[in-house]
């Protein structure tokens, strides 16, 4: 599991760096004079951009290995921030974020698909995909805080600076320490089998509708990374307090990761159960005044840590643990089109009415189309058998 330590330890940089992010990237629009609306489709093109790199993505891992789709990622965007910190006109960082979404659209396929491949076990798969939920949070329990803190010390200039250093850093240690599994094709086969034969495979076949769960949970998440800090303003203090709204959220993902028992509940359940305290915790946030906010954004945190670990097994199981590059590169692509659209319908309802209010909607529809089944999970997936050529 050494390669497991080095890709938790490289992820909870990787994270850090980004979390850090969220709670000052819209006060620097604003100091640059951006309005709401162009600040929605700033955080919305970096979402859409993901796209490509999502789609490039999912074969490149499948046919060439997680490693230097990994490495390319965190160098590039290292240096995007570096040019990031001396933007002077909106449509500047406009066009350095929508570079961002491409050049890190690689990092999480890659980093998923190889904790996938270390293991052929189910239950172990479901043991990393919870301590790659466990790295996430934590990362992002203290950096929203810490970016924000740096910011209020030494502005935006050098805290883009030395977050940019830290990416670039993580990168070149990585091209040191991370390696492929090995993998024993051969030894797949059946002994009696000819490695020239062909050889009959089942392929799992995912429905569409199952991808609605990552595309209205990232649109949902894309309309609070908007309100959130428009909710205290852009003023040195207000940059503090919106850190530490975020890091509330992460406490509370932190809570429900830390609960291993969970990973013994199906993860189709998991992901209903967790996307409806989501959407109650939007209602809240829209509605319930008498709620405080810090007690929301902790709910909403809870259930968090309960649907991205549900979701990721549940794509494993539905897939039957193959292509899993292609499988998590679809799953990104989901969520970037629901990060895309979030902010930008965000924009749109600012001022008039709650968008929180769009994003219970949303998540609520979603439990009507993907519902559970009675007992245990959602409907299983057709399965396509094909036959493979010789393996070579």
């Amino acid at each position: 599991m050494k390669v497991a330590f080095w890709l938790y330890f490289f992820m909870f940089l990787a994270f850090f760096d980004l979390h850090a992010q969220y709670p000052i990237l819209t006060p620097f629009a604003l100091s640059l004079g951006a309005a709401p609306t162009f600040i929605g489709w700033m955080m919305g093109i970096y979402a859409l951009t993901h796209l490509p790199g999502n789609l490039i993505a999912g074969q490149g891992v499948d046919r060439h290995g997680s490693r230097g789709y990994m490495i390319f990622s965190l160098l590039g965007a290292g240096i995007i921030l570096l040019f990031q910190a001396h933007v002077t006109e909106p449509w500047q960082l406009l066009v350095l974020r929508s570079i961002s979404g491409f050049v890190l659209a690689f990092l999480s396929p890659a980093c998923l698909a190889m904790l996938a491949s270390l293991s052929s076990n189910p239950v172990q798969q479901g043991k990393l995909m919870a301590g790659h939920g466990v790295v996430h949070t934590v990362a992002s329990v203290v950096s929203p805080a810490a970016g924000a803190f740096l910011v209020a010390q030494s502005g935006f200039t050098l805290a883009f600076q030395m977050l940019g250093w830290l990416l670039i850093s993580t990168g070149i240690i990585a091209i040191f320490t991370i390696h492929e599994p090995k993998k024993t094709k051969a030894s797949l086969l059946p002994a009696e089998l000819s490695v020239d034969a062909p050889v009959s495979v089942k392929i799992d076949v995912i429905p569409l509708r199952y991808y609605l769960l990552p595309l209205f949970v990232a649109c949902s998440q894309g309309i609070l990374f908007f309100e959130l800090p428009l909710h205290e303003g852009a003023g040195a203090s207000a940059i503090m307090h919106t850190g530490l709204y975020f890091s509330i959220i992460s406490l509370g993902a932190l809570v429900t990761l830390s609960m291993l028992f969970l990973s013994k509940i199906s993860p189709y359940k998991r992901a209903s159960y967790g996307i409806l305290g989501i959407a109650l915790s939007f209602f809240a946030l829209a509605a319930l005044d008498f709620i405080p906010i810090q007690v929301s954004l902790f709910a909403l945190g809870m259930a968090k840590g309960v649907v991205f670990p549900a979701i990721a097994s549940m794509f494993i199981d539905l897939s039957g643990g193959k292509r899993m590059g292609t499988v998590f590169s679809m799953q990104s692509i989901a969520m970037s089109l629901g990060s895309f659209v979030g902010p930008i319908a965000a924009g749109a309802l600012h001022g008039s009415y709650s968008p929180y209010f769009l994003a219970f909607f949303l998540l609520m529809l979603l439990l009507v189309f993907v519902p559970p089944k009675k007992h245990g999970g959602f409907k299983s997936p057709p399965v396509r058998t094909t036959t493979e050529g010789a393996i070579k």
